[in-house]
């Protein structure tokens, strides 16, 4: 996902408005909210994942605008860990690099900061936490980080000392060098021996900035066998994003660095992965930093033994290589055994390379049989997230779905050689069979990205009837969701980046959506559905006419739309065979429609209201003034003819039709919503991403916008939220929230009044009864004296299981060491587990897995029996 700063900036100005003030507004303390994303499942670039290497099932991703990721291996899913980012801060969603602590797992980092331009207006920080992400402390640094600039999958460029884990690296861009922290990343400092801070830059003339930047350094490896438990390794390698000189090396700690003498030369160094077992550092090399592009590359082995290179390409040059490697990986149970991606083999699609003898030999995930046929090594299985067929029926060799593209991000489980996970540019993909690989035996890949959403919405629309939400969505189109706990199917077709779309309010089923191509696309970037946004079919189009904003007569009589470019206004009467200029308003401006008077249409550009009363054939200029010059949200009421609010960095409100507006004092709007009324209430509840007596929330009000009450709080802030907002004009209290790399966020309140079934429970944490629970124990390996086991509690019960505390008693006087995914105590034989703080409540049908490793002698038996909370479980 890729999505320009511009999308991020509010700069409305908060003129004086046309009449006398309205009372001014309040905000009162936050409602009782339950969050949740809208099920879309991925959706955006997956640049990086790291595995821990001292705990099994630990593991974290990063996205390049959507936060970072823990894994929670017991629920098969991804748990968001930056969603306390707020307004002011959004490039902290923009992750650079993520590094997880081997020494000690509760230890995570995240190097944060979206672009390395002005587009983000903040330097980069290194966010740190010691419980695994649940909360962090920031350092800021003194330059700017791009977790969404080119570049963003080469890495990790940030690194935790396998053996001093108070010592951190942390590679920089924008020629800033290399950085070193001695205090578990409190305090930075520029290691200034590092004699190259890099000077590849893919366009030196590109005007934005995007393209002109330093890569920078890409990588940092470290050997841990050059180093003792408690003192900082003394080898260590780093990979320089320039063409000539790339390879440097440490031997005395990172006090000086030279160049690795022999290396290749030619390429940019994706990715650098030590073997520790066979000595052998590979190098994964492109001539370009990627994610998109990369025409050529190579794969090197350094024998860090005796310093010689070996140039081990899966592909050798002269071949059918027209692509760059990246994704590059080790098993750490099969030494020898390494495996790299063609990330930027785009057709027919990306290419996975495997070798079990250091590099000497490569199989493919698949090759050509007799043209246009491939024969696979695997399958694809996306019953889960059935959209990443894309709607595509492609010609053979391509095929839908596609192994992936822009596949940088690619790891074996260092526990399990089986699984393996990849990112791509839409998903996160996975196999848990992958030794199947050698047998040439089939292996499936499926999705491994539940709970991980990363995409942009620009639009939303909550329908009175048909949908429960409609998505406007930055490069996959959009969705409609009739169930927002559920994947869709599809996702909307032609188009790639929705960027507005309407529905007709007396007509509901009639939808209209306009948008831009992502890529090289050739449609109309116009649909319309008359189902409810099941199905579509393109209109016509005005002559380069792309994006901007669309509205649907309030009967889905005629439609107008405003392009972004490529074409002023236009309207068209039917669904889209041809369009009329649109007189008296300017290019660009922002429209909606009278949701009640299916001539009237509504426009605003530069500080003007703009009215047109013969269904957008013309527009004439309000006469109310005071309105913001800058950027703004509009929408119309339903059921009010007439009646507009209007958010931009203020809000105002017209009960004439834009005639006059007044404004709301005392809340600095930046978009405006509608949502069904609370009980007794005479008017819509109104939602708003706004600011009120100094606080950035979330803010609803019950009585026409008089008071607001903030109903998110300080963790649950979702970087920028500016974009849209809608409530649900059939059940109270529920708020959809477009976020920019979150993916569309929704809410319900606890309040009576609310949803049915939600209410506040009066005892919302109890003890579950005998019998709610239920616990399987294993011994996961066991050797002379020592063993490693497993217990996985699952809530069998009809109620949260929160804060939970599980007891058993050892029959053979076994002892526990060590424990992760929890806390535990000991005496004699009882033992007493609590959970972490990332699984402290379980939901009924879900389970936990706890992790320890222990002693015994003479025997190791099972425990006979288990309780939670004093209730016994059923076992098995």
């Amino acid at each position: 996902m890729a999505l320009t700063g511009g999308l991020l900036t509010a700069s409305a100005s908060t003129a004086v408005a046309e009449e006398e003030s309205a009372p001014a507004a309040s905000a009162a303390v936050a409602e009782s909210y339950a969050w949740d994303n809208v099920q879309i499942g991925g959706g955006g670039f997956v640049p990086g994942i790291v595995f821990n290497r001292s705990e099994p099932n630990l593991a974290y991703a990063r996205t390049d605008i959507g936060g970072a990721y823990r894994w929670n291996e017991a629920a098969q899913e991804w748990v968001p860990l930056l969603d306390h980012v707020g307004w002011d801060e959004w490039g902290y969603s923009g992750v650079a690099s993520i590094a997880t602590d081997a020494v000690d797992p509760d230890r995570v980092y995240a190097a944060v900061g979206t672009y390395t331009n002005d587009w983000d207006p903040n330097n980069g920080a290194i966010l740190r936490s010691s419980d695994r992400g649940e909360t962090w402390q920031t350092t800021e640094l003194p330059f700017k980080l791009g977790g969404n600039m080119p570049g963003r999958g080469m890495g990790e460029r940030l690194v935790v000392d396998p053996n001093d884990n108070d010592v951190l690296y942390l590679g920089a861009p924008s020629g800033e060098g290399l950085w070193r922290s001695t205090d578990a990343g409190v305090t930075w400092h520029e290691v200034t021996s590092f004699p190259n801070p890099g000077d590849y830059v893919i366009n030196p003339d590109d005007p934005s900035g995007l393209e002109n930047d330093i890569i920078g350094v890409a990588w940092v490896t470290f050997d841990p066998r050059s180093g003792t438990p408690g003192s900082p390794t003394q080898t260590i390698y780093a990979g320089v994003a320039d063409l000539e000189e790339s390879i440097y090396r440490s031997t005395d700690g990172g006090a000086t660095w030279e160049a690795v003498p022999g290396q290749p030369a030619g390429y940019l160094p994706h990715k650098g992965v030590l073997d520790e077992e066979t000595g052998d550092l590979y190098i994964a090399t492109s001539d370009n930093p990627g994610p998109y592009a990369g025409a050529d590359g190579e794969v090197w082995r350094f024998d860090t033994a005796d310093g010689t290179w070996t140039d081990v390409s899966p592909v050798p040059a002269g071949g059918d290589r027209t692509f760059g490697f990246s994704g590059l990986t080790v098993d750490r149970q099969n030494p020898g055994t390494v495996m790299v991606t063609g990330y930027s083999s785009w057709w027919p699609d990306t290419q996975i390379f495997r070798s079990t003898d250091s590099g000497e030999n490569w199989t493919a995930s698949w090759s050509w049989g007799n043209y246009p046929e491939r024969n696979k090594r695997y399958a694809m299985d996306i019953s889960d997230v059935p959209w990443l067929t894309f709607g595509a029926n492609p010609q053979p060799p391509e095929e839908s779905p596609k192994l992936g593209w822009m596949t940088e991000a690619m790891e074996i489980d260092p526990f399990n050689p089986d699984r393996m996970m990849y990112g791509t540019g839409a998903t996160i993909y996975g196999t848990t069979e992958l030794t199947n690989w050698d047998s040439d035996q089939t292996f499936t890949i499926r999705p491994m990205v539940r709970g991980l959403e990363e995409t942009a919405a620009l639009d939303l629309a909550s329908p009175p009837s048909g949908a429960e939400l409609l998505s406007g969505l930055g490069d996959i189109g959009g969705f409609r969701h009739t169930d927002v706990e559920q994947i869709p199917s599809t996702m909307f077709p032609a188009f790639g980046t929705t960027t507005s779309l309407d529905f007709a309010e007396l007509a509901p089923a009639t939808v209209v959506r306009v948008g831009n191509h992502v890529g090289d696309g050739t449609e109309p970037t116009v649909g319309f559905s008359t189902d409810g946004g099941s199905n579509w079919f393109q209109g016509t189009a005005p002559s380069g006419a792309v994006g901007g904003t669309v509205a649907a007569a309030a009967d889905g009589s005629r439609f107008v739309w405003s392009p972004a470019e490529g074409a002023g206004a236009h309207y068209s009467v039917g669904f889209g065979n041809s369009w009329t200029a649109s007189q008296g308003l300017p290019q660009g401006a922002r429209v909606e429609a009278d949701r009640v008077d299916p001539d009237v249409f509504y426009g605003v550009a530069g500080g003007t209201f703009y009215v047109s009363t013969d269904g957008g054939a013309t527009f004439t200029a309000s006469a109310a003034t005071g309105l913001p010059t800058g950027d703004v949200r509009f929408a119309a009421v339903p059921g009010k003819s007439g009646d507009v609010w209007l958010a931009g960095g203020g809000l105002w409100h017209s009960t004439d039709a834009g005639a006059t507006f007044t404004e709301i004092a005392g809340i600095e709007a930046d978009n405006i919503g509608f949502g069904k009324a609370a009980t007794g209430a005479s008017y819509h509840t109104l939602y708003s991403s706004a600011v009120v007596d100094g606080v950035r929330g979330i803010f609803r009000s019950t009585d026409a916008g008089q008071t607001w009450v903030r109903i998110n709080d300080d963790e649950h802030q979702w970087a920028w939220t500016g974009a849209a907002i809608t409530g649900d004009p059939d059940v109270f209290g529920r708020v959809y929230i477009a976020t920019n790399g979150r993916g569309v966020i929704y809410g319900d309140t606890s309040e009576p009044g609310g949803d049915p079934g939600t209410d506040p429970d009066p005892d919302p944490d109890p003890d579950p009864p005998t019998g709610a629970c239920k616990v399987g124990y294993r011994v996961t390996g066991e050797w002379s004296g020592g063993f490693q086991g497993e217990v996985t509690v699952a809530n069998t019960g009809t109620q949260p299981l929160t804060d939970w505390e599980l007891t058993w008693s050892f029959p053979s006087g076994q002892r526990i060491s060590q424990l992760w995914n929890g806390t535990f105590t000991q005496t004699g034989a009882e033992v007493a587990v609590g959970p972490a703080a990332w699984n402290r409540s379980l939901s009924p049908g879900s389970s936990a897995t706890i992790g320890f490793v222990g002693s015994w002698s003479g025997s190791n038996g099972v425990p006979a029996a288990f309780e939670i909370n004093g209730g016994a479980c059923t076992t098995g």
